[in-house]
């Protein structure tokens, strides 16, 4: 899946383009995450959202093995076949948004 280009990005980061919603998945298991996660970009991209945030979290300092586990995971489920049709790309999100523990998402336009 292609990443957002770099002046999207930055007119992100600036606040020259607005995000339409957001997301926190702190503290939800994989399933909860996976879910919620479906069930919100879907209802965004029926509302016509262009751009979200996903917050996910950066794990623990030290990361061990099962720590950050959503922030992992979130380029694999944004890939997949079921959500893969409403996105059209995705990139770390800018340090006041959250950094890397947060993602832009950028959904395709809504069908009329």
């Amino acid at each position: 899946m292609p990443r957002l280009d770099r002046r999207l990005t930055q007119r992100l980061a600036r606040g020259r383009i607005a995000i339409d919603a957001r997301i926190d998945l702190h503290g939800l298991t994989q399933a909860e995450a996976f879910a919620q996660l479906t069930a919100f970009l879907r209802r965004a991209h029926r509302a016509g959202a262009r751009t979200v945030l996903v917050i996910t979290g950066k794990g623990a300092i030290g990361e061990s093995e099962g720590r950050g586990v959503l922030r992992r995971q979130m380029p694999l489920w944004l890939s997949s076949s079921g959500l893969r049709e409403g996105v059209i790309a995705f990139a770390p999100a800018h340090a006041e948004h959250g950094g890397s523990g947060a993602l832009y998402v950028r959904l395709r336009r809504a069908q009329r």
